[in-house]
C-alpha cells in the first residue's frame, strides 16, 4: 500500500485541481458579463497584492509542515508530528492575522500606490480576511499531507472554490446596482467566503480524526516511546523557517521576473519601432491569450509534487533508497507521459485552438498562435521543474531548486532582451526566453536529483517511447483536423482532432510499452486498467497480423 500512496494522492489532488479550475472558469465568464470591464478592472487591481502576500504566507509552510510531519511519522513518532503541527498552527495564526491587518488597514495606501484605482479599496478590504483563513488552513493541510492523506486538501480545495463562485456571483449581482466598485468587492468577498468555508471544513475533518480512539492511542503510545527525545519549540520553529523560507523565495522568483520581463519586452519592442498600441497588443497576446493555456497542465504536476514530498521524505529518513528511487523514477515518467501530449497537442493545433477559444478576436488569435507554439514546447520542462523540486525538497535540498530557478530566470532575461530586440522575432523572443528558463532549471534540477539520490533513469522508457507516441498523436491530430476542415468549421475540426489525437496517444503508450502493467496496477481501478491494457495490445497485434 505504501507504494500506492504517492499515485493515489496525486490522482486525488489532480482531480480536485481540475474541478477547481473548471469552477474558476465558470466564475470569471458570468462575472465579466455582470460587472463589465470597469468592474473587472477593480477586481483585477487587487489580485497582484493579494497573491504576493499569499505567496509569502503559504508558499513554503505547507511543504515544511508536510516534510517535518512525514519525517516523524516514518519512525512512528506521531506525538512529535502532532507537536510540529501545533507549533505550525500557532505560527500561521500569528502570520495570517498580521497579513490580514496589513491588507485591511493599509488598503487605502496600498491601492493608491499600486493600483491607482481608488475605488478598488472596497475589493481589497473584502478579500483581506481570506488571508487569515487560508494561512492558518495551510498548516492543517500540510499536516494531513505529511500523514500522506491528500483527501482533506482535495475536499477543501473544491469546497473553497465552490463557495467562492456561489457567494461571489450572488453578491456581485446584489451590489451591481450600487456601483461597479461595490459589485467587484462583492465578487472579491466570495474568496473570503470560500476560504472561511474551507477553514471550517478542515477543522471539522481534523477534530473528527483526533476524536478517534485509534488516533488517541497512537499519540499516547508514541509519547511514551519517545519520552526524553522531545525537540524544543525553538528547534521546531528554526526547522520550519529553514525549510519554508527558501521555498517561498523560489515561488516569488518567476512572478518577480515576469514583472521585470514586462519592462524588458515593452522597452525592447519600442526600441525596434513598434508603437505603444502594438506593444500592448503583442504583450496581451502573449500573457493574456497564450500563457494561460500553458499553466493548465501544472495542476497535475502540483498534485504530484505535493503527494511526492512526504513519500520521498519518509524513504529518505529511513534510508530506503530503492523505494525513494522507485518513486522518483515513477514521478518523472508520469510527468513526461502527461507533459508530452500537452506540448505536442498545443504545438500541432496552436492556431486552431486559439481561434476556437477566441472566435470574437480572430486576428489576435492568429497573431498569438506562434507564441503559443513556442511556449507549448516548454510545457514538459515546466512540469518537470515542479516534480523534481518535490523530490529535492523531500531529500533536504530545498535551496537547490531555488538557485536553479534563479539561473533559469537570468537566462530568460538575457534571451528575452536579445531576441525581442530583433524586429523579425519581436514578442516571440519573450516566449523563447521563458522556454529557455524552463529548460535550464529542469536540467539543473535533474542533475541535482541524480547526484543526491543516485537515481538512474531509463531514458528509452522515460522519454523515447512517450516521444514516439506523441509524434504519432500529432500526426493523427493534424490529419483529422485537415480532413474535417474540408466539411466542417474550425471548432468541430479542432475538437475532433483533439479527441482523435488523445485516443491515438493512449493506444500508442500501450503499444510502445511506455506504461507497464505493474504501474497501471498502482492506480485506482488498477485491475480494470490492466485488463484494458491487455485488450488494446491484443487488438493491435491481431490487426497487425491480419
Amino acid at each position: 500500500m505504501a507504494k500506492k500512496s504517492f499515485m493515489y494522492g496525486a490522482l486525488i489532488l489532480s482531480a480536485a485541481g481540475i474541478v477547481s479550475k473548471i469552477l474558476g472558469a465558470l466564475f470569471r465568464i458570468p462575472l465579466g458579463n455582470l460587472i463589465g470591464a470597469e468592474g473587472m478592472g477593480y477586481y483585477q487591481a487587487v489580485y497582484p497584492v493579494y497573491t504576493l502576500l499569499l505567496t509569502v504566507s503559504i508558499a513554503g509552510f505547507p511543504v515544511a509542515v508536510s516534510r517535518m510531519v512525514s519525517e516523524r511519522v516514518a519512525f512512528k513518532d506521531y506525538y512529535g508530528a502532532h507537536r510540529v503541527f501545533h507549533v505550525s498552527v500557532a505560527v500561521m495564526t500569528v502570520l495570517g492575522a498580521a497579513l490580514f491587518v496589513i491588507l485591511y488597514a493599509g488598503a487605502d495606501d496600498i491601492v493608491g500606490y499600486v493600483a491607482t484605482l481608488g475605488e478598488a479599496v472596497y475589493a481589497m478590504k473584502a478579500i483581506a480576511p481570506a488571508l487569515f483563513f487560508v494561512t492558518v488552513m495551510s498548516a492543517y493541510m500540510g499536516y494531513f499531507q505529511g500523514m500522506r492523506n491528500m483527501k482533506p486538501s482535495a475536499a477543501v480545495q473544491v469546497v473553497e472554490q465552490l463557495f467562492r463562485v456561489i457567494v461571489g456571483l450572488l453578491l456581485a449581482f446584489l451590489f451591481v446596482g450600487a456601483g461597479r466598485e461595490y459589485a467587484a468587492a462583492g465578487a472579491m468577498f466570495g474568496a473570503t467566503a470560500g476560504a472561511a468555508a474551507g477553514f471550517i471544513l478542515i477543522l471539522f475533518i481534523y477534530f473528527a480524526a483526533v476524536r478517534q480512539e485509534a488516533f488517541k492511542a497512537r499519540i499516547a503510545e508514541s509519547r511514551r516511546a519517545f519520552r526524553g527525545k522531545r525537540q524544543p519549540v525553538s528547534h521546531i520553529l528554526r526547522l520550519l523557517f529553514t525549510i519554508s523560507v527558501p521555498i517561498t523565495i523560489g515561488s516569488a522568483i518567476m512572478p518577480i521576473m515576469s514583472n521585470i520581463d514586462l519592462a524588458i519586452v515593452a522597452n525592447r519592442l519600442s526600441d525596434t519601432g513598434w508603437g505603444p498600441e502594438e506593444v500592448r497588443a503583442m504583450y496581451g497576446q502573449l500573457t493574456g491569450m497564450a500563457s494561460p493555456l500553458i499553466n493548465l497542465p501544472q495542476v497535475v504536476t502540483q498534485a504530484i509534487a505535493i503527494s511526492l514530498v512526504p513519500t520521498v521524505t519518509a524513504a529518505f529518513q529511513k534510508k530506503d533508497m530503492p523505494f525513494l528511487r522507485h518513486n522518483t523514477v515513477l514521478s518523472v515518467r508520469a510527468t513526461v507521459l502527461l507533459g508530452l501530449p500537452c506540448s505536442f497537442g498545443l504545438m500541432t493545433l496552436s492556431e486552431p485552438i486559439m481561434r476556437l477559444l477566441y472566435p470574437a478576436q480572430p486576428q489576435d488569435a492568429v497573431a498569438a498562435a506562434p507564441s503559443l507554439f513556442i511556449l507549448a514546447s516548454g510545457i514538459v520542462f515546466f512540469m518537470s521543474i515542479q516534480t523534481l523540486t518535490g523530490v529535492l525538497q523531500g531529500v533536504e535540498r530545498q535551496v537547490t531548486p531555488v538557485l536553479n530557478l534563479f539561473a533559469g530566470a537570468v537566462c530568460k532575461a538575457v534571451v528575452t532582451y536579445v531576441l525581442t530586440g530583433m524586429p523579425a522575432v519581436n514578442i516571440k523572443g519573450a516566449a523563447l526566453g521563458t522556454v529557455c528558463a524552463y529548460v535550464v532549471a529542469t536540467v539543473l534540477n535533474l542533475r541535482a536529483v541524480r547526484k543526491r539520490t543516485g537515481t538512474v533513469f531509463d531514458w528509452k522508457k522515460t522519454v523515447l517511447r512517450p516521444l514516439l507516441s506523441a509524434f504519432v498523436m500529432s500526426g493523427v491530430a493534424f490529419a483529422v483536423f485537415h480532413l474535417l476542415r474540408t466539411v466542417a468549421g474550425n471548432a468541430p475540426s479542432t475538437l475532433g482532432a483533439i479527441v482523435a489525437g488523445g485516443i491515438a496517444y493512449v493506444v500508442m503508450i500501450f503499444v510502445t510499452h511506455s506504461v507497464t502493467e505493474e504501474e497501471l496496477a498502482l492506480f485506482p481501478k488498477g485491475e480494470t486498467l490492466v485488463k484494458m491494457y491487455r485488450k488494446v495490445l491484443t487488438t493491435v497485434l491481431k490487426n497487425g497480423r491480419m
